[in-house]
C-alpha cells in the first residue's frame, strides 16, 4: 500500500507501577513477561510498532485488557507512553508542550468514545458547536460549521433537541458530528458503537462507511468485535497482553492468521464477504486461457459470496480476469467449497 504515513508508533511501552521507567531500564528496555508479575508492574502496551496510513481505516482490536484502548490514549497523549516514539504528520508528538498538545487536539484530532459524553444542558446544535466555541470561533461561523455536520450525520431538524430527547443512535451521531466539526486530520474512535443495540449498531456502521466515502479521513478505530472490524477496516491489528500479534488486511488475516489466537478470532468471520476471487483462484498454465469460457469471467477483486452460485453450478472452472479483462486464473467447485466452508485456504 503506497500511502503517506500520518501516524508512526515505534517501540511503544506503557507500563503501570511504582517506577515504570526504572523497571524498563533494569531490564534493558525489554522486560520478560514473568518480570511484570514478579515486580508488581502491568505492561498495558509492550514494544508496539505500527504506522497509520493517510486515508485508511485502521482497526485495533482485542479482548478486554489487551491494551487496545491504552495505545489510542498513548497516540493522543491522554496517557504518555513510558518509552518509544510517536510521530504525528512527521512531528515527534512526545516533545510537544502542553499548549502545543492542546492545539493539536483542538485542530488536528477528532475523538469519539463509547460513552457519548454529550453535555446534557446543551442542545444538539450547541453540543456540536462546543469544540469550535472552545477554539474561540465566532458564533455565526461555529453554528454554520455545526449545521453542516448535523446535516452530514442525518440529524437535520433536531438542532434544538436536548440529549435526553434523542435515541442512543442519535446521541452517537451527535458525538460523531461534534468530533468532525473541528475538521480533524486523524479521527480516533474507541468502541463508539458497543453501547448500541444490534440493529442501531449495524445502522451506525453503514453510516460510518458513508461518511468515510465522503470525507476520506484517516481513522484509528478500536473494537472487540471481529465482524465489525472486517466490515469497516482497511487493515486490522489484533492485540493480546499488550502486544501486537498481527496487522493485516481482513482478507489476509482470515486466510493467513499469524497464530492460533488470531485464528480463533477469525474462525466465524463472514468469509463470503471478505475473501476475494483473486485470493483463492488457481493460476493458469501454458495456453490454458484459450480453453476458458470468458463469458462467465469474474474480476479478481469480487468477493466470493457474489460468485459462489456461479462457480458451484458451473461444470467448468470459472475464469478470473484482471482489470483489463486478461485471464489470470480460474476457480473450480472444489476451491470454492474449501474457501467457503473449511478454512478458507486455497
Amino acid at each position: 500500500m503506497n500511502a503517506e504515513i500520518q501516524v508512526s508508533c515505534r517501540n511503544i511501552w506503557k507500563v503501570f507501577g511504582a517506577d515504570p521507567k526504572g523497571f524498563l531500564a533494569r531490564h534493558d528496555g525489554n522486560p520478560p513477561p514473568a518480570a511484570f508479575a514478579e515486580e508488581g508492574y502491568i505492561g498495558a502496551v509492550r514494544n508496539m510498532s505500527f504506522d497509520v496510513l493517510a486515508g485508511e481505516i485502521l482497526i485495533i482490536m482485542g479482548l478486554s485488557g489487551s491494551g487496545k484502548s491504552t495505545i489510542i490514549r498513548c497516540i493522543t497523549r491522554l496517557n504518555d507512553p513510558t518509552a518509544g516514539s510517536i510521530t504525528f504528520e512527521g512531528r515527534d508528538i512526545l516533545t510537544a508542550t502542553e499548549k502545543e498538545l492542546i492545539e493539536i487536539r483542538r485542530h488536528k484530532m477528532g475523538m469519539v468514545f463509547q460513552s457519548f459524553g454529550l453535555l446534557p444542558h446543551r442542545t444538539v446544535m450547541s453540543n456540536v458547536a462546543f469544540p469550535l466555541e472552545v477554539q474561540g470561533i465566532e458564533r455565526s461561523e461555529r453554528e454554520r460549521r455545526a449545521q453542516e455536520m448535523i446535516d452530514l450525520v442525518g440529524l437535520s431538524g433536531r438542532e434544538a433537541y436536548f440529549p435526553r430527547e434523542l435515541s442512543g443512535g442519535q446521541q452517537q451521531r451527535v458525538g460523531i458530528a461534534r468530533s468532525l466539526a473541528v475538521e480533524p486530520e486523524v479521527w480516533f474512535l474507541d468502541e463508539p458503537f458497543s453501547a448500541l443495540d444490534p440493529l442501531i449498531r449495524a445502522e451506525m456502521q453503514d453510516e460510518f462507511l458513508r461518511l468515510q466515502r465522503m470525507l476520506k479521513k484517516t481513522i484509528v478505530f478500536i473494537t472487540h468485535d471481529f465482524e465489525e472490524a472486517t466490515k469497516l477496516a482497511d487493515r486490522i491489528g489484533i492485540m493480546k497482553d499488550g502486544q501486537l500479534v498481527q496487522m493485516a488486511t481482513p482478507e489476509d488475516m482470515v486466510l493467513n492468521p499469524a497464530n492460533a489466537y488470531v485464528a480463533e478470532f477469525t474462525k466465524n468471520a463472514p468469509r463470503d464477504r471478505i475473501v476475494s476471487a483473486g485470493a483463492i483462484m488457481q493460476g493458469l498454465e501454458g495456453d490454458e486461457a484459450a480453453t476458458l469460457d470468458l463469458s462467465k469471467a469474474v474480476t479478481r477483486d469480487v468477493k466470493i459470496g457474489e460468485i459462489a452460485a456461479l462457480v458451484l453450478t458451473s461444470e467448468a472452472p470459472v475464469p478470473v480476469v484482471d482489470g483489463t479483462g486478461r485471464p489470470v486464473g480460474r476457480i473450480d467447485r472444489d476451491r470454492m467449497i474449501r474457501a467457503l466452508y473449511v478454512d478458507g485456504r486455497a
